[in-house]
Formats: C-alpha cells, sequence, structure tokens
C-alpha cells in the first residue's frame, strides 16, 4: 500500500505562515525553514514586550507624576505617601493624566493632601 501524505494541509499550513512573514527582509519572508523560524521569535518577543509595556508605562506615569509634583514643591515619594496617608485611592495612570492634561485637577489633589 504506497504511503498516504496530505499535502494539501502540509502545503496549507506552510502558506499560512508565508502570509504571515510578508514584510520580513530577504529569505525570512520566503525561504520556509527561515520564515518559520523568524515567525516564531517573533511570537516570542511579542509575548515578553506586551509585559515590557507594562513596566514602560508604570515608569512614563512616575516620571510625569513627579515633574508635576514638583512643581508644586513635593518630590514624588512624598505625595505618594500623604495620598496613601490621606486615603486617596486613585492610581498613576489615572494621576498623571490629571498632571498631564488637568494641572487644576492635580493641584487640587495636592492641597488636599498637604
Amino acid at each position: 500500500m504506497p504511503r498516504s501524505v496530505n499535502h494539501v494541509a502540509s502545503r496549507a499550513k506552510r502558506k499560512r505562515i508565508l502570509k504571515l512573514t510578508r514584510g520580513y527582509y530577504g529569505a525570512r519572508r520566503n525561504v520556509w525553514t527561515v520564515a518559520k523560524g523568524t515567525w516564531e521569535k517573533g511570537l516570542t518577543y511579542a509575548f515578553r514586550d506586551r509585559r515590557n509595556k507594562k513596566r514602560n508605562f508604570r515608569a512614563l506615569w512616575i516620571q510625569r507624576i513627579n515633574a508635576a509634583a514638583r512643581l508644586e514643591g513635593l518630590s514624588y515619594s512624598k505625595l505618594m505617601g500623604a495620598l496613601h496617608k490621606a486615603g486617596v485611592e486613585i492610581n498613576r495612570k489615572v494621576l498623571a493624566d490629571l498632571a498631564m492634561n488637568h494641572p487644576e485637577a492635580f493641584k487640587a489633589i495636592v492641597k488636599k493632601v498637604k
């Protein structure tokens, strides 16, 4: 009995991955073995960087809050300590947004905790 190989499914799988590697440089886009490795490595980078993105945004928010707090005569750590002591439950994302886009509201919060 001859060997049965599902060429249709194999080709479809290759086509799907080669379609995902469009726009890559050189052999990374059209040579199956190279493209597959590059695509898999890209998934690894995507997984890692979804987590790094959270770190980067938190760092950005802290820098923005610190800059705005220093205009009010406080450091970042003093402001966050005062917020905690006053029982003001506001996260860094919202606080940074207030500092950037609504300075009057940020000043009111600082005045409340001073």
